[in-house]
């Protein structure tokens, strides 16, 4: 039985998915920095464009590219950068903190266990003088160990150092190339198509659009909340710590870890008691819950029109088929498919097959 015209679309759709579903599973290492270069020229040549028409051609397109890519990459270090003031204040504090954190953890157990006839003292000269040659001898010979852990870790501090020297390379080339590649890519569809196919990209391109405005709120939201939240605890570097940890959450989950480890550290240095813990569980409790089940799907999954709960499983399934790679590009790629499906869901209400006949 011959296909009809919208079954042979649908077919070819769904072949050309599961195509790029399965480049990305088996490619994934290789793909990570063509996959990043290519959402963040999505998200920047409009920026570009903008800067272009601002100078009405009179200045090369290069100039606007390396511009908007150079201030991209400033901000990037900038965030990175916030992590500086926290070491450069948490290092010298560690030898000073650790003996009187072994002086009232000692002061603490003693009393708890003796309720139940436990008599337990610990030997905090020891155990000091230990943690201090240990200390001692790791910031002497810290580089060393870095080193070392690069020399045992090499195939993964090249993937990293790689990284970072390839996206910005490839980002350039598709920022300058990225109208023409866009227009290469139209060429290759069947002219019957073209009419349905320049919808289609037009919608998605509107979806995306929303997602990453979308995706700006939460990490504004989230800056402003952990800011707010560790200062009212008293935190002295609550400012770095809560930009921090707002604003790297565009990477889910290692962003939110990093900035829980750096309060954490900086609680306990700093208040040398259970506050630190109470501190770290109610902000980052709250601020997780908060993200997970409002912020990201309310702001991010209503405005390209995912429910709550496709947000949280697009998330956990991409990251599960994908790894790392298939986080970040887990709610791009449901808006686009969310297009896709209204798509099928609209063609199929007004087919024979639903209708019956």
């Amino acid at each position: 039985m011959a296909l009809t015209l919208t079954q042979r679309r649908t077919v070819f759709g769904g072949l050309s998915a599961l195509v790029a579903a399965l480049a990305l599973w088996l490619l994934g290492p290789v793909l990570t920095p063509f996959v990043v270069a290519s959402v963040l020229a999505y998200a920047l040549t409009p920026l570009v464009n903008r800067l272009d028409a601002l100078c009405h051609g009179r200045v090369p397109r290069v100039l606007a590219v390396l511009v908007v890519e150079l201030i991209f990459i400033i901000l990037t270090l900038c965030l990175l950068l916030l992590v500086v003031p926290i070491i450069a204040k948490e290092v010298p504090l560690i030898r000073e903190q650790i003996p009187l954190l072994l002086d009232k953890l000692n002061d603490t157990i003693k009393p708890f266990l003796a309720q139940f006839g436990l008599k337990v003292s610990l030997d905090v000269a020891s155990i000091k003088s230990f943690v201090l040659k240990f200390l001692n001898a790791n910031m002497e010979g810290g580089w060393g160990s870095v080193l070392s852990s690069i020399r045992l870790g090499g195939s993964v501090a090249l993937a990293v150092v790689g990284n970072a020297v390839l996206i910005p390379v490839v980002l350039f080339y598709l920022l300058m190339d990225w109208a023409r590649l866009v227009e290469q890519l139209v060429n290759l569809v069947p002219m019957r198509m073209r009419a349905s196919y320049t919808s289609f990209t037009r919608e998605a391109d509107a979806v995306l659009g929303q997602y990453l405005r979308g995706q700006l709120l939460v990490m504004l939201a989230l800056s402003v909340f952990y800011t707010v939240g560790l200062a009212l605890f008293g935190l002295d570097l609550a400012l770095p710590i809560g930009l921090f940890t707002g604003l790297a959450v565009f990477v889910p989950y290692l962003g939110f870890g990093l900035g829980l480890v750096l309060a954490l550290l900086s609680g306990l240095l700093q208040f040398a008691s259970l506050k630190a813990l109470i501190m770290v569980a109610v902000v980052y409790g709250l601020g997780q819950v908060v993200e997970s089940f409002y912020l990201t799907p309310r702001l991010v999954g209503e405005r390209i029109g995912l429910h709550p709960l496709a947000v949280i499983f697009a998330l956990l399934a991409f990251g599960q088929l994908f790894g790392f790679v298939g986080v970040l590009v887990a709610l791009p790629a449901s808006a686009v498919l969310l297009v896709a499906i209204r798509r099928l869901r609209t063609s199929y209400l007004a087919s024979n097959l639903y209708r019956g006949a």
